[in-house]
């Protein structure tokens, strides 16, 4: 009789722990797939980084509508803007959008203040040496205005003697071209487009070379200027990144292409440039 009541014992604890390492088992199995899946996310928010956790921080210039400008409660609107809410929308991440000179947009990703620049920025060779870009994301057009019953009629008119001054924004691609095709001493730079456009109606500047959809807005907004038939440069806008951050730069660019491929980037284009506009200024 006892001998019988320690067998019940010993087979019920043995049974209990049967119990125990099935549970225990199964606990295992759940926990693993929990920490794969938590593993997983990780690898999936570490596969890039930004400057402060869950942030995205744009560096743009807000002085070159429509692409970007502030509207009448402080907040930067605009192409860009847009864009970049998207991108980081798509990434989880929380924008931030600084409005800075555009001269120090690219120094300031340079130096890891901001993760992108984003401000109708056009890439070329000489910015491709201190921060990388993203695939193109719109086309831009640079034109010339003038004021009505100048004699610039056409970009060939512009002269090389000095005879001619020509506005731009510091730091713009206007300003590089012009720079380059006509002589440092005959442009004068400007810290914003808007102040460009001013120095030509007050007869500081025989022209202004500027974006094309800007030029529009300034040219609406001032009577006495139009723009020339005649175009000055196309170039291609980008979003600059740190070098040292391909991992970021990477994660835009496939949404860039999967925000294309919907449509959505074009319906943001849309929304500001008009179908006329927009088949030669979108990417």
């Amino acid at each position: 009789m006892k001998m019988k009541k320690i067998l019940s014992v010993v087979l019920a604890a043995v049974l209990a722990l049967g119990v125990v390492f099935a549970f225990a088992g199964c606990s295992g199995k759940g926990g693993n797939e929990e920490s794969s899946a938590s593993s997983s996310e990780a690898a999936s928010s570490a596969s890039f980084t930004t400057i402060e956790s869950g942030k995205l921080i744009m560096a743009t210039n807000a002085a070159f509508p429509p692409y970007e400008s502030v509207d009448g409660n402080g907040n930067v609107i605009g192409i860009d803007a847009e864009i970049a809410k998207v991108i980081s929308d798509d990434l989880g991440l929380e924008l931030q959008i600084e409005n800075v000179e555009f001269d120090s947009i690219i120094a300031g990703v340079q130096t890891n203040k901001y993760d992108i620049g984003m401000a109708g920025i056009t890439v070329t060779d000489e910015r491709k040496q201190s921060v990388n870009f993203s695939d193109s994301y719109a086309t831009g057009i640079q034109v010339v205005i003038v004021n009505d019953g100048s004699s610039i009629k056409s970009v060939d008119d512009i002269k090389k003697d000095g005879s001619t001054k020509i506005g731009v924004q510091m730091g713009t691609t206007g300003d590089i071209h012009a720079s380059e095709d006509y002589g440092s001493e005959n442009v004068v730079e400007y810290k914003t487009g808007a102040d460009a456009v001013q120095g030509l109606i007050a007869g500081k500047v025989q022209c202004v070379i500027i974006d094309n959809e800007p030029a529009k807005a300034f040219v609406e907004a001032n009577e006495g200027l139009h723009i020339l038939d005649t175009e000055y440069v196309s170039e291609n806008y980008a979003i600059c990144f740190n070098k040292s951050n391909t991992a970021l730069l990477n994660a835009v660019n496939e949404v860039i292409a999967k925000r294309k491929a919907d449509g959505t980037i074009q319906s943001i284009l849309d929304k500001y440039i008009s179908s006329e506009a927009e088949s030669s200024t979108a990417a």
